[in-house]
């Protein structure tokens, strides 16, 4: 598990492709943060309530109030902080400098705060690494001038604007210098996001070259000559605490998630004592180092230093919390992934968790921080080969089994409330072919290297072949895709994001790699994090074919669209076997009738019962704590539909549609049933219409009222929609998509219109949606005749089943009436636009709540050379001369250039402070009758945020 640098940039026919050469990925200096589990992330600054606008009276109260640096240390080594990050020279707190600067400009202490806080640290190896920020904008958002222009200007000998970009990014350089200077023991900087004047100046060569064992993190991006990659404040995700799963960078960059602990309030301490959610704090903490992040947890220092109650109380439990558990959290690696280990995630019975592991040994840490309903732990093996379990808090050993790929821990009686870590040891990895034995049609996937990787140069589908050098024995794959993008869609700052990861594949084995007959397997692939495995069942031959026929990526997420990236994949001839089996697997059970036992190596146990047309397998003694209704999964298998009939304690029937699959590979399906207190008699058994397997049924609870399977649902078009005068006419398109392993029943999807409205087309309905299937209906919705569009929110529902019970989702269709004046008004955001590599983000204070960011700029620039906002579709109906209207946000002097039907660009320059207030700009533009297009772009430097576009006949000269 040996960390290696990544040196060049590897081609190989277009194909391989890495990070550029002048990306120091992995360096010496980094192997403190690397070997931590977490930071300390603290904004204390002059706007600290009770907010201070003079710098000598804010120290004092400081001072006064008791601040010692000795307690923030205290505070982070009981949070298991290697380090903290001190975020005073910040752009919403003051601009405070808490040392004395020589440097004029903004409030500076007389007071060593940070040489102290650095002296303190080094004291109990906690290091601190200082916040610098590129942003002037919010310099008198109190009425209060906190930058001094007058005083840098004198001190430079010329005259420098403080609040803009290039005088603020000069000043604060300077600032860069005096602290390499001053304090050689600080551990480096923390940036939060690119100063132009920075980049022009060779900042961060200065540092290396000054510094060379300091180092520079930058948040939110990833810029080759950082050594960490920050990711701030991500939710949204499916558990909440499942930080990684809004990530996008993968290993072995250092990457960070930061966020708050308290669960409301500011990033600093605004007068409140805020709450901290244990539950959703330990979850991140533990699943970001099973990902191998650093966990930088905000906490909200008050001005005398100390956190309010509510954090103390968090820190103090965590003090005792951690210290059992802490040789599985430091100074490992996330499992599943480039260092190796078994498959985290979602497991059996709504688990949920993550893997570490230690950098050498045959250890591994299995965290359970969802619990299952069921008493025991069902995950993928990968491979490795289990010997012993223990539970890591009590030294208990356990019972566990394996088959069919599966590790199962079983009788687990003490739960953790937050972390229940069971400590595993292996023989290490087996049934694998070595790698050098292998070849492979794209070499990177073979090579052992997590390094390099394949790319599909964004061609689907798209196939890859493996040759094993002889024919023998395929049991299945397992596929490292690379870790650059989210696993689900969002939006955050200013870029859609969704899953690059395979979801419909085919694979195919040929003894001859030409002839390859009939798939061995299809089906689709979760959009999850960490080695997905493919299951093939019992095949033989020389050569595998692994055909990706989509990807889970979205058109409104051009990043990752078709962009399909995989690191590595193997191949393996068996499964690790154990003797002890699991509870309630099928070939256990009394059989009747033509009911059989066959071998099925992916099947737990190693085995499953066919033979059900005219036979029967019946549980006997499948237990209940109570009575009630409960879950049952059937794990089955089947070459063709078929129906199994499930009779439960001699009740009428239920009929199981099972689909068509793999004869040995096992599939599952979901159903409510209700059972009595104690043992009950459960009979499965086929009928005429196919002929399925059973490998072995589960039962659990039933998940609560409120869950609802994930999903994914699309409305286009999107964005608030801007009706003209008299009747209107919308073509809607909805698409729901499946993002769970639970099945969706009796599904139903189509608009809900108000009174007045009209909908040509009929509701869309499935019998049964899952996995990955979408399910896409289009439908003209028409206003009331004989007057204008009033405000109208349309829902556009999908209605299902799931476990027996209802559930819905919702997108909407939003109409508002244009003003008089204008003939054309269009959002930004419209999903009838084009909009490259730039991105969606929500704006409060803009039309419709949203905008687009991230337009313009090139690769000097850290943005996207491809981003821009294409207006296709305007139409007017008489040609000549308009005024083209744009509502903006922007932060300082910044420019559009607009093209008008493929013409000549026209350059609007425009300016304005903070990129939440927006502004409007108006020019003259020659427009032909019908359809013309407007293009908002920079090919060179970034532009500013576009909220929407107007016209309006004529110029009036503004």
């Amino acid at each position: 598990m040996r960390l290696r640098l990544v040196v060049a940039l590897v081609a190989l026919a277009g194909l391989l492709t890495a990070l550029p050469a002048n990306a120091e990925v992995v360096h010496p200096r980094q192997q403190w943060l690397r070997d931590s589990t977490a930071g300390l992330f603290l904004h204390w600054g002059m706007f600290t309530a009770p907010r201070h606008t003079d710098c000598a009276a804010w120290e004092k109260d400081v001072t006064d109030g008791g601040w010692t640096p000795g307690y923030w240390i205290d505070q982070a080594r009981d949070l298991g902080a290697s380090y903290i990050v001190l975020a005073t020279f910040h752009s919403a707190l003051g601009y405070a400098r808490p040392w004395p600067s020589a440097v004029p400009g903004s409030c500076s202490t007389r007071r060593d705060f940070l040489g102290e806080l650095v002296e303190a640290g080094r004291a109990k190896n906690v290091r601190i690494m200082l916040y610098m920020t590129d942003d002037p904008q919010w310099h008198d958002n109190t009425g209060v001038e906190m930058l001094d222009s007058a005083a840098y200007s004198a001190y430079k000998g010329r005259q420098v604007d403080l609040t803009t970009r290039p005088g603020f990014g000069e000043y604060s350089y300077d600032l860069f210098l005096e602290v390499m200077d001053r304090y050689p023991d600080l551990a480096g900087f923390w940036i939060d996001n690119e100063n132009e004047y920075w980049q022009q100046n060779g900042l961060y060569e200065k540092v290396r070259a000054k510094r060379p064992d300091w180092l520079l993190s930058n948040n939110n991006t990833d810029t080759p000559i950082m050594d960490t990659v920050s990711n701030e404040q991500k939710t949204g995700m499916i558990p909440a605490y499942d930080y990684p799963q809004a990530a996008w960078t993968p290993m072995p960059r250092l990457v960070e998630a930061d966020y708050k602990l308290p669960t409301t309030g500011d990033w600093w301490y605004d007068g409140g004592d805020h709450p901290v959610d244990f539950r959703l704090s330990t979850g991140r903490y533990v699943t970001n180092a099973g990902s191998s992040m650093k966990s930088l947890m905000a906490e909200t220092a008050m001005v005398n230093g100390r956190f309010p109650p509510q954090q103390e109380r968090f820190n103090a439990f965590m003090s005792t919390w951690l210290p059992p558990i802490q040789e599985s959290l430091r100074a490992t690696e996330g499992g599943g992934y480039m260092y190796g280990g078994m498959q985290p995630g979602s497991w059996n019975d709504g688990a949920h968790g993550v893997i570490t592991l230690p950098r050498s040994g045959n250890l591994q840490y299995v965290h359970v921080i969802t619990r299952p309903s069921t008493d025991q732990v069902r995950l993928r093996d990968n491979g490795y080969r289990v010997t012993g379990i223990s539970d890591l808090r009590t030294g208990e050993p356990m019972r566990f089994t394996q088959s069919g790929g599966y590790l199962t821990i079983l009788g687990i009686t003490r739960w953790d409330d937050y972390d229940t870590v069971f400590k595993v040891e292996t023989a290490g990895r087996q049934g694998f072919y070595p790698r050098k034995a292998l070849r492979s049609s794209a070499p990177a996937l073979v090579d052992g290297s997590f390094e390099s990787y394949w790319d599909s140069g964004g061609r689907l589908p798209v196939s890859v072949t493996l040759d094993l050098g002889r024919r023998d024995k395929v049991a299945y794959l397992a596929v490292n895709q690379r870790e650059w993008s989210p696993t689900h869609a969002r939006s955050t700052f200013g870029r859609p994001e969704d899953s690059a990861r395979i979801k419909d594949y085919r694979v195919y084995v040929s003894d001859d790699g030409r002839r390859w007959g009939a798939p061995a397997r299809s089906g689709v692939l979760p959009s999850a994090r960490g080695t997905q495995v493919i299951d093939l069942g019992e095949r033989h031959g020389r050569y595998v074919k692994l055909e990706v026929l989509s990807t889970w990526a979205g058109a409104q997420a051009p990043r990752f669209y078709r962009k399909l990236r995989i690191d590595e994949i193997q191949v393996a001839r068996s499964y690790p076997l154990s003797r002890d089996a699991l509870p309630l697997e099928a070939e256990r059970q009394r059989r009747s009738g033509t009911a059989r036992v066959e071998d099925c190596p992916a099947c737990s146990g190693g085995a499953q019962v066919t033979g059900l047309r005219r036979g029967t397998v019946t549980y006997r003694d499948v237990t209940a704590p109570a009575a009630g209704e409960y879950r049952l999964q059937l794990d089955h298998t089947s070459t063709a539909p078929a129906t199994v009939s499930i009779t439960v304690n001699g009740a009428a029937p239920l009929q199981v549609q099972v689909p068509a699959g793999v004869k040995d590979v096992p599939m599952s399906t979901a159903l409510p049933v209700t059972l009595n207190a104690g043992a009950n008699t459960i009979a499965l058994s086929g009928t005429p219409s196919g002929d399925a397997g059973v490998d072995r049924i589960a039962v659990a609870p039933m998940p609560p009222a409120s869950y609802t399977p994930r999903t994914t649902m699309t409305v286009d078009p999107s964005g608030l929609q801007w009706a003209g005068p008299g009747q209107q006419t919308w073509k809607v398109t909805a698409t729901l998509r499946l993002d769970s392993d639970d099945v969706l029943d009796q599904v139903a999807l189509a608009p809900d219109v108000p009174a007045g409205w009209t909908v040509q087309g009929q509701a869309i309905t499935a019998d049964t949606v899952r996995l990955g299937q979408t399910l896409t209906g289009t439908w003209t919705l028409t206003s009331p005749p004989g007057k204008d569009v009033e405000p109208t929110d349309i829902p556009v529902k999908a209605s299902f089943h799931s476990l027996g019970r209802p559930g819905t989702v919702t997108g909407q269709l939003q109409v508002r009436r244009r003003p008089a004046d204008r003939v054309f008004m269009r959002e930004a955001e419209d999903s009838r636009n084009k909009i490259g590599q730039a991105g969606i983000t929500a704006c409060a204070a803009c039309s419709g709540g949203q905008k687009v960011r991230n337009i313009g700029g090139g690769p000097d620039q850290g943005s996207e050379p491809d981003a821009y906002v294409l207006f296709e579709d305007v139409n007017v109906e008489t040609a000549g001369r308009y005024t083209l209207y744009a509502d903006f946000t922007v932060n300082g002097p910044r420019s559009y250039f607009v093209t008008v039907n493929g013409a000549t660009p026209i350059e609007v320059k425009v300016n304005g402070v903070g990129n939440k207030t927006p502004y409007t700009v108006s020019l003259p533009v020659t427009l032909k009758a019908g359809t013309n297009t407007v293009k908002f772009h920079n090919d060179t430097t970034p532009a500013p945020d576009l909220d929407r576009i107007a016209l309006e006949p004529g110029w009036s000269g503004m």
